[in-house]
Formats: C-alpha cells, structure tokens, sequence
C-alpha cells in the first residue's frame, strides 16, 4: 500500500494546478486526456512570459533613464594599485574591470615589475577600492604578467 501511495503524493506534488485524477487517467475516462490541460495551460505560460519580458524590458528603459541622469564623470590621473587576476579568457579585447573607477572609460594599466603598460578600457566593478580587479587575456600579455599569478598593477585613467 505504501508503494503506492508515495508515487500518487509525487504526482500530485508535481502536477501543480492540475488534478491528480485527470492526469493519472483515474476519473474513468470521462474528461479529456491528460495531455488537454497541458495543452490550455502553454498559452497561458506563453502569456506569462511575455508578460515578464515586457516588465522586464520596462525596467531595463527606467533603469537606462536613471543612469543616464546619475552617471558618474569619468576619473582622471593615477586611480591607485590593485591586484589583477585573469578575467574571462573568452572576452576579447583589452580591459581591466576594477572597482577603482565608476564609469566605463579609457585608462593604462601599468606592471611596475616589468616595466611595461597597455592602453585598456576600464570597466567599473562593484566593491571597494582595495579589492581586486579581473584583466583580459590579452591585457596580461601586454604587461608581461603571468596568466596565472596575482600580479600588482599601477591603474591610470585618460
């Protein structure tokens, strides 16, 4: 008896809205199949989901309002030190995404232990100044620091 009865209260857990007894056939065959319901219920979820793409791309254009009007200015001079790892090898380009700047913006980051800079975009991360940054692949490369080690940058905007 238990054999059964746990199957039946995982069913029903798993049917939502619906009724056990239509799903499971129980009913004797007096209503539709069960594949009915699930049929009148994708409209409603099609509906739904364009419901939440139409909230969410409301949100996304007040979103857009706001920061056009609270935009940060743009840093300029040195920013300060941080400590870079390797950001996503998949995203080209050069770039820093760092915590030291507020707006996106151009700068040169600097690896004191070689000597060598490169021209990157700074892109702003959020947490406080003394965390530390992710760079690009190729960014690394052109500063000469390992793809695998902490390295410790000096970060300049403009």
């Amino acid at each position: 008896m238990t054999r059964m009865i746990f199957p039946l209260f995982a069913a029903a857990a798993l049917t939502g809205c619906s009724s056990l007894s239509d799903n499971l056939g129980l009913n004797g065959g007096t209503s539709a199949p069960a594949s009915a319901p699930a049929a009148q219920a994708e409209p409603e979820a099609v509906a739904t989901e364009d419901a939440v793409t139409d909230d969410a791309a409301e949100s996304a254009a007040v979103e857009n309002a706001a920061s056009a009007e609270a935009q940060p200015a743009a840093a300029s001079g040195g920013l300060g030190e941080t400590v870079v790892s390797l950001g996503s090898a998949t995203e080209p380009g050069l770039w820093l995404k760092t915590p030291l700047v507020k707006a996106e913006q151009p700068g040169r980051v600097t690896n004191p232990a070689t000597g060598q800079s490169a021209e990157v975009t700074l892109i702003p991360i959020p947490g406080p100044s003394t965390a530390g940054s992710r760079m690009s692949l190729s960014g690394l490369q052109a500063i000469g620091a390992s793809l695998t080690d902490l390295t410790r940058v000096q970060v300049t905007a403009g």
